[in-house]
């Protein structure tokens, strides 16, 4: 008989704030939830993160398991693992949701490891299945040029990563209320096989990557870093991020940080501009979830205007200042 019960969300705290990526997978769970008649609960690691409950509860969790230890103030693979997979021994839950995000897509796996459960990875719309209550996972496949849809069957818990940005967030209602638990997270230095040795935070300038409503990417086409300025110049503009594909960055024009693609962000921004970059499968698994995709290329053959929504056909340096300056007349009025 199966005892699994219960939706359960690992939570991502960004300076001492729920992370949008927690909000989204608290709205996504409460429909889960809702539409399944159990429970949604959702665990925080922190080292001081008890004061978080009560905000969790009120986008829509019905229970906050709270993990406390000096050793889970900053991520950590081993640390976050043992927590969490002692809580899922526990507790049981039927679903495990996490962001596919640079930490859910390192604890995600680790967890299926430890706990031997199913995972379905990238989501971008999750349902339940009426007949047989299981979890529905769609993701992107094919490089973003397909959508399949998964089931994880015969183990528990179905373990799924939601891409950022793909479902709604949760909306905030202060009258709720709910349980909170205070787990006793038992972890030590001496058990943890990875030491962290140093934190080197890198800036970013204006909105973050993940975050931003519109992304502008450069690609291989652009040349070199003082052409970079444009795409710079405009992200301005829209108030938006500036993203790149690998070649662009390995050429050192823009950090690494800032690249989009499979080996990189995974962006769902509502506005993505593609400027002179060819739409590499492996770019394109970073940027397919985009709302609405433009395409600027010399080429009218390159791959990205198999997935935009709208194209030009020319050269970047004579349509970009066009298109800025179009801008600047529209922003000054």
């Amino acid at each position: 008989m199966d005892t699994h019960k219960g939706i359960l969300l690992c939570g991502e705290i960004e300076k001492g704030r729920l992370a949008p990526i927690t909000v989204e997978l608290l709205g996504i769970g409460r429909v889960l939830a809702d539409k399944t008649g159990q429970e949604l609960s959702i665990l925080l690691m922190g080292s001081d993160v008890g004061g978080l409950s009560e905000e969790a509860l009120a986008y829509g969790a019905d229970k906050v398991y709270v993990a406390e230890n000096p050793l889970l103030e900053h991520y950590h693979s081993d640390a976050c693992t043992m927590v969490a997979a002692d809580l899922c021994r526990k507790a049981l839950p039927s679903i495990l949701l996490l962001g596919n995000t640079d930490i859910g897509r390192d604890l995600a796996p680790r967890l299926a490891g430890r706990l031997q459960a199913g995972l379905a990875t990238d989501a971008v719309e999750l349902d339940i299945d009426p007949d047989t209550g299981l979890l529905v996972v769609t993701r992107p496949v094919f490089g973003g040029n397909a959508l399949a849809s998964v089931m994880v069957r015969n183990v528990r818990p179905q373990i799924a990563t939601v891409r950022p940005k793909t479902v709604k967030p949760a909306e905030k209602d202060t009258s709720r209320q709910g349980q909170v638990i205070r787990m006793v997270a038992e972890v030590a230095s001496s058990t943890l096989k990875v030491q962290v040795v140093e934190r080197v935070e890198e800036k970013v300038e204006g909105v973050r990557l993940e975050d931003a409503e519109v992304v502008v990417s450069g690609g291989r086409g652009i040349g070199s870093s003082q052409n970079y300025e444009m795409i710079w110049e405009l992200a301005r503009l829209l108030e938006g991020a500036v993203g790149a594909t690998r070649p662009a960055c390995e050429e050192g024009w823009i950090p690494m940080l800032h690249q989009v693609g499979q080996t990189g962000k995974i962006v769902s921004p509502k506005l993505y501009i593609a400027v002179a970059l060819s739409g590499a499968m492996q770019h394109i698994a970073g940027c397919s979830g985009s709302k609405c995709i433009v395409a600027i290329n010399q080429d009218p053959e390159a791959n990205i205007f198999k997935v935009a929504h709208y194209g030009v056909v020319g050269d970047f340096k004579e349509i970009l200042p066009a298109f800025m300056g179009k801008l600047k007349e529209l922003l000054a009025k």
